[in-house]
């Protein structure tokens, strides 16, 4: 007790003498500006790094640099799903300005070389501005950038010495202030609601501790800093295609890490994604030691070469990159720091540093990007021609009659402005190298497929994004092993190394999923195939309309069409009470949902059962509570959330752990009563494994089972699914599988040295694996019988004749992988064991979900599963 006393008192002591602004990070104080131009310190009333800044001041302040000075210029790109604007600063010189839309349309004919005379690419190169930007903020707590770029803007746009007017005259220098306005605002208002008058630098002190979800996401908790290439969220869909309309050669991206980290800048460690062309190392390694020589002169301590990769091209640092510019990463120790902290070490880390060291790197590379001008230019205009290639690939296939997710790739290319053609003949492929089995072999493809050829600019982004399997230096890496676009969506996808001879046509708009309605007027029921891509959608909008709906259990055909199990019939003569509108409601479902409708005069079929079979079962419009706040993981609840919340259309509520019981009897009167879980009929537990015994001790769990024998749906997913078996809770008989520990003497006298690497290569970091699919179960209604499954670690589950065995892992170890990187020994540790699986109790289900089935929203294979958990199990 004493010495906590003695530690506290320090800290108070400390923080009641801490100069936040202190003179050593003083911005350029030295130059002259335009006294019509208010600095963020005069426009705010208070020095940068006092305070956080609130987004609509931040905003205000851009508005006002706008309108003050003729080098800047304000653009809205988008509004985040909170209603906050998305905003860019394109500053330049005032000439530059009057004739902005010129420069920028001939600096994208580089990005075309097939157009442009070798001549007239070195007249550009020799005369035209380089194009730079900043990407500040996209992880709303990393809160400082977002003040640092208030504040290059401000000497970008004052600043009247001789240095900074030459930088505007050859570059284009592009600030988007803050990429997550949503996420930033919900960490500003609360920091600013819990800090102290005298600062509490302790590490303990309340004011570094957000509270869940966190300020890093975006309002449905996602990482935007993993969306550049799908973009899910509009703040990123808005950001692809303003950087489409720059497509700068230097890009950076600004974000913060644990406090008792130094700044890290360029270049970084491996893996590397080595298609990039090979200048880049050594341009990313100029700038920065461009930042290096600001550090050593500020006496700023940084690392490089360590902690961070750019091998996921959803990164703002790797996909610049992978569109012909150089990409980089900088990360300022900072996360959780609020206004000051005191470090391991004993320092006292600012807010103020923070704001400066980000101020000094955008200002470096800005000066190094205008040193290296036409190196630079030519690097993007090399990178953009297709014969620079290190790939044998010339096309990606993609067949059209596949159904499923194909749209939402082709939709995501257009929005990179690939090119998709469409075959307009009939042709064959001596060696098509097919997705699924890896192996090549003589194809024919028909008119209407699909062709991604890499004989465009966006060759680099392409190869990216669609090959099959990256190659790999090691496998221990920042995020995920594979990202392929064919695997994630669970696709047909063939590559070719060959170039392929077939007329095609261009594909102007990307197709959308066909929505009509057939035959209006039927008298006695409606039929929506179970397959189609939004089928839960039209079922949720059935719910909410008041219409009982049932589902096939077997696939059935009339003369004409075959409906797969799951398919959803609604039967006019149970729906009497909507004689009036049946018609008009289902057309407004096939419209909205994006679903084709088929209406009958009979229901008797030519094969199966009949539409009114007592077999095809009704469903219950289920009532769904997920849990969040800790120990649950705010990623994947938020990936739940997204799921339904906008693309579903079927509410989940959000339930607090801590408020759920079962008794809703008040704790602190009416208005804060407890969450009664018997009112709802599916409970999600989105991972959380680690603490889940915080949250169902001994009576609780047997309250839950009563639950689910009583008919309630308890959903686990990812590290929640070990926790409900015989290894952990003892809540069900369920084996889960682990890999045994390695005693082996190489891994007992193991130099600690070569610790990374060798545990690295004993773990599965989101590799591709083959999974086979029960399409015959409810759980798998709409999937095909296989798919691509993201496996993150090794655990697996045996199978049971208890346990419903759903998804289970390709029975050959040698056809499990796919794409990414897991050992041989893992590889038959898992293949045949289960990862998705449905445990009947009594009158209920437990339905284990080991793989995320709809991981960041991109990984779209087996999200299915999701959906049928909460809408096809409940009563059934």
């Amino acid at each position: 007790m004493f010495v906590l006393l003695v530690l506290n008192g320090l800290s108070s002591s400390l923080s009641a003498q801490i100069n936040l602004t202190p003179e050593r990070f003083a911005f350029d104080t030295e130059l002259d500006y335009d006294p019509a131009i208010a600095s963020p310190a005069r426009f705010l009333g208070r020095e940068l790094g006092a305070s956080f800044t609130e987004y609509a001041e931040t905003l205000a302040y851009c508005n006002a640099l706008d309108a003050a000075s003729n080098r800047v210029a304000l653009n809205e790109y988008g509004r985040t799903y909170e209603g906050r604007p998305l905003i860019n600063l394109i500053i330049t010189s005032e000439a530059n300005h009057k004739r902005l839309e010129e420069l920028r349309n001939r600096h994208l004919q580089l990005t075309d070389p097939s157009k442009l005379s070798k001549a007239a690419a070195d007249e550009l190169i020799a005369k035209e501005p380089v194009f730079i930007s900043f990407s500040y903020n996209i992880h709303g707590n990393e809160a400082s950038s977002t003040e640092a770029a208030m504040q290059v803007a401000y000497r970008l746009a004052a600043a009247e010495d001789e240095a900074t007017q030459k930088l505007l005259e050859q570059a284009v220098i592009i600030l988007y202030v803050c990429i997550n306005p949503d996420g930033r605002s919900r960490y500003v208002s609360w920091y600013n609601g819990a800090k102290r008058n005298l600062i509490g630098v302790a590490p303990g002190e309340m004011e570094h501790y957000e509270p869940w979800p966190g300020g890093r996401t975006n309002h449905y908790w996602f990482d935007l800093n993993r969306d550049w290439v799908w973009g899910i969220h509009p703040e990123m869909r808005g950001l692809i295609a303003e950087y489409q309309k720059w497509m700068p050669q230097v890009h950076v991206d600004y974000h913060e890490q644990g406090y008792n980290s130094n700044y890290f800048t360029a270049p970084g460690t491996t893996p590397r994604n080595l298609l990039l062309p090979d200048r880049y190392e050594a341009l990313s390694d100029t700038f920065g030691r461009a930042n290096i020589k600001e550090f050593d002169r500020h006496q700023i301590d940084y690392f490089t070469r360590d902690a961070f990769d750019f091998f996921y091209p959803g990164y703002g640092s790797s996909y610049p990159s992978v569109m012909g510019g150089i990409g980089m990463l900088t990360e300022q120790g900072g996360i959780g720091a609020g206004l000051a902290v005191e470090t391991e070490d004993g320092y006292v880390l600012l807010f103020r540093q923070r704001i400066f060291d980000h101020y000094i790197t955008s200002l470096a590379s800005i000066r190094k990007a205008v040193e290296k001008r036409a190196e630079l230019l030519r690097y993007s205009y090399e990178a953009w021609q297709p014969a620079n290639s290190k790939s044998d690939t010339k096309a990606y296939i993609l067949p059209a009659d596949q159904g499923g997710y194909l749209f939402d790739v082709l939709q995501m290319l257009q929005r990179h402005n690939v090119k998709i053609e469409k075959a307009q003949a009939d042709f064959t492929v001596a060696a098509a190298r097919d997705f699924r089995s890896g192996q090549a072999q003589k194809k024919t493809f028909p008119k209407g497929t699909y062709l991604v050829s890499t004989q465009q600019p966006l060759h680099l982004f392409i190869h990216s994004v669609m090959e099959r399997n990256m190659a790999l230096e090691d496998s221990v890496m920042y995020d995920v092993a594979t990202w392929s676009a064919p695997l994630a969506y669970n696709l047909e996808a063939f590559s070719s190394a060959q170039k392929l001879d077939v007329a095609t046509k261009v594909l102007e708009t990307a197709p959308t999923y066909d929505k009509k309605l057939n035959k209006a007027d039927a008298r006695f029921a409606f039929v929506i195939d179970g397959n189609q891509r939004f089928a839960p959608r039209a079922l949720a909008m059935l719910w909410t309309k008041g219409y009982r709906v049932r589902a096939a259990i077997e696939p059935f055909s009339d003369d004409v069409r075959q409906f797969p199990a799951g398919s959803l019939i609604v039967l006019c003569g149970r729906n009497l009470e909507k004689s009036a509108t049946i018609s008009q409601d289902m057309q407004e479902i096939a419209n909205t949902a994006q679903v084709v409708i088929d209406g009958y005069d009979t229901g008797r079929m030519k094969d199966g059962y009949d539409l009114a079979s007592s077999r095809n079962r009704p469903l219950k419009a289920p009532k769904v509570a997920m849990l969040v706040e800790p120990p649950f993981d705010s990623y994947t609840a938020g990936q739940v959330y997204h799921l339904f919340d906008r693309e579903t259309l079927w509410p989940v509520d959000r339930v607090r752990a801590s408020v759920l019981r079962q008794s809703s009897l008040p704790k602190f009167g009416q208005r804060y009563g407890m969450v009664d879980l018997n009112k709802y009929d599916v409970l999600i537990l989105p991972g959380g494994g680690g603490g889940l015994e915080k949250v169902f001790d001994k009576p609780q769990l047997e309250e839950l089972r009563a639950w689910i024998s009583a008919g309630g749906i308890l959903i686990a997913l990812e590290d929640a699914v070990p926790f409900f078996t015989a290894a952990k809770s003892k809540f069900t008989n369920i084996k889960l599988l682990e890999t045994k520990k390695d005693s082996s003497e190489a891994a007992l006298y193991l130099p600690f040295e070569n610790r990374e690497e060798f545990y690295g290569k004993k773990g599965i970091p989101g590799t591709a694996l083959r999974a086979q699919v029960d399409i015959s179960h409810p759980l798998a209604f709409g999937l095909k019988p296989e798919f691509y499954t993201l496996k993150f670690g090794s655990l697996a589950l045996a199978p049971n004749p208890e346990l419903q065995t759903v998804g289970f892992y390709h029975k050959k170890p040698e056809s499990l992988w796919t794409a990414g990187y897991a050992s041989n020994d893992n590889l038959k540790h898992l293949a045949g064991n289960t990862f998705a699986g449905v445990l009947p109790m009594g009158q209920g289900k437990i339905v284990f979900l080991l793989d995320n089935p709809q991981f960041r929203m991109f990984w779209r294979g087996p999200s299915r599963l999701m959906q049928n958990a909460v809408m096809f199990l409940a009563g059934q």
